[in-house]
């Protein structure tokens, strides 16, 4: 079986497979709103949509469940489009191209869109159900979760009416999440003249012929910078630095006049790196001693890394000269120095909740842009006051080479309540039908959940999902038996509301 439309649930898996195949990348969500209001439309659901293109819908509850207090179903419609070098896929006009392997759905050299498609699915089968028995349901799809949280953020009071609501938008199978990390992100802009070159068609400087080659790192499982940043996953970025290091600065190893001409690693910013390549060049005599000292590199690299990144690869191709510009040396060195020094990964574990990271990093993007160096970062906590302070590590770092440090707006933890009645509900849910335990945690991510509470602080919530692996990848894929465990672990909670 490889067609998601054969596949049990079936409510929920048909209309997963529709929404694969509408483009939705953070920030351009005009297609699947549309899509959304019209399939209100089709079924006779009340709905609306506020300015930012957030879509709220509601369903009266059924018989008996009048009296009962209204609950939320909660799901972001973007998605992270990220790609695999040798895959061709425009995200803004091509369906994802899926496909069933055992028991699990992926996508064909891109992301899934599981995060949060499936979510989207939920919900709206939940609507449209003919046998769940259910309390006043309202479904609230916000838009640019993945890059700013643009529909929480600019989500008004009076829209929504329940005061319990379910995120679905985690993916762990069998647990419920009652807290989560707030973050913010940091840009930095390293503005340069590149250097003046004698004889550029033949890539000459003061007569001397040059070596020029592309470094790439590639083949990293990358994944999502708050639940993947503590599984010793390598970011390209920090592995092509450490090597740019030991070639243009470390003094027992550094090639004498060797140039940088590029740097580029990463795409967004709540991605792990999974590729990074630099273009370089050295004289011509040290050819081979770059060739050398690349490999003992690799070796290095590959003997701390390779039980988790089994299929890491650095290599080295040689490109040509013509129209290369270079950085002058003193910037090269400024640049190289500041990411190295840049943190990324885990700062500092939980004092509160065992085995949850508390505070972490992200090097997520380096992009050479015309005339300027563009560093995208991101930072996570669970203790607000530790998020500003990392914050300001990752500034001081990057404000050593450059000349433009900005932080975004950020968003707001939500604090894990353990009193919860929602939670014993989904819990208690969960025991009937499975016979045994949910785990309680929160997670070092960012949920909406944070910022629905600054709009509507009486909200009791939770966030539970089907098992997802590998998500804001090309390797994100998505359980389907676990997603028709979460199914029928929805329908129980509201049939006890």
């Amino acid at each position: 079986m490889n067609n998601v439309l054969d596949l049990q649930p079936k409510e929920v898996f048909t209309i997963f497979d529709a929404i694969t195949r509408i483009p939705r990348p953070s920030k351009h969500e005009e297609q699947i709103s549309q899509w959304l209001q019209a399939f209100a439309k089709e079924h006779a659901i009340e709905c609306v949509a506020d300015e930012a293109m957030n879509v709220i819908m509601r369903v009266p509850a059924t018989p008996g469940y009048e009296d009962h207090p209204g609950i939320i179903l909660q799901a972001h419609i973007d998605m992270v489009c990220e790609k695999n070098n040798d895959t061709q896929h425009d995200f803004f006009n091509d369906p994802i191209h899926t496909y069933v392997e055992d028991d699990w759905i992926k996508a064909k050299g891109t992301t899934l869109g599981a995060d949060d498609g499936i979510g989207i699915a939920l919900a709206l089968a939940a609507l449209t159900s003919k046998t769940l028995q259910h309390p006043a349901m309202e479904a609230l799809f916000t838009v640019d979760e993945e890059t700013g949280l643009t529909g929480a953020n600019k989500l008004q009071e009076g829209y929504l009416h329940g005061k319990r609501l379910i995120n679905l938008d985690s993916e762990d199978d069998g647990q419920i999440f009652i807290g989560c990390s707030g973050g913010i992100d940091t840009l930095a802009k390293m503005h340069y003249q590149p250097l003046p070159i004698s004889s550029p068609a033949g890539g000459g400087r003061e007569g001397t012929s040059l070596f020029a080659a592309r470094i790439k790192v590639g083949g990293l499982m990358g994944g999502h910078s708050g639940e993947d940043i503590n599984k010793g996953r390598g970011n390209a970025n920090k592995i092509l630095v450490r090597f740019l290091y030991r070639l243009f600065i470390n003094p027992k190893t550094a090639i004498k006049g060797a140039l940088l001409s590029a740097i580029n690693g990463g795409n967004l910013r709540n991605a792990i790196a999974r590729e990074a390549e630099a273009i370089v060049a050295v004289p011509m005599a040290e050819k081979e001693q770059l060739r050398i000292l690349l490999n003992l590199y690799i070796a290095e690299i590959e003997a701390e890394i390779k039980d988790v990144e089994k299929d890491m690869v650095i290599d080295l191709d040689s490109t040509i000269t013509d129209g290369l510009r270079f950085f002058q040396p003193a910037d090269t060195e400024k640049l190289i120095r500041a990411l190295y020094i840049c943190p990324h990964g885990v700062i500092e574990m939980s004092r509160d909740i065992r085995g949850m990271v508390e505070t972490s990093t992200n090097l997520a993007s380096v992009k050479v842009k015309d005339g300027y160096v563009e560093i995208n970062t991101s930072q996570r906590s669970a203790v607000e006051s530790k998020k500003h302070d990392i914050k300001n590590i990752v500034e001081s770092a990057l404000a050593t080479a450059c000349d433009e440090v900005t932080h975004g707006d950020g968003y707001p933890g939500w604090k894990p309540n353990t009193h919860s009645e929602l939670l014993q509900i989904t819990k208690q849910a969960y025991i009937d039908l499975f016979h045994e335990e949910p785990k309680v945690l929160a997670i070092h991510a960012g949920l909406e959940c944070g910022l629905f509470l600054e709009k509507y602080p009486y909200l009791d919530m939770v966030s539970i999902g089907p098992q997802m692996v590998g998500v804001h990848s090309p390797q994100e894929k998505l359980s389907v038996s676990s997603t028709a465990r979460c199914w029928q672990w929805l329908q129980q909670t509201l049939q006890s509301l």
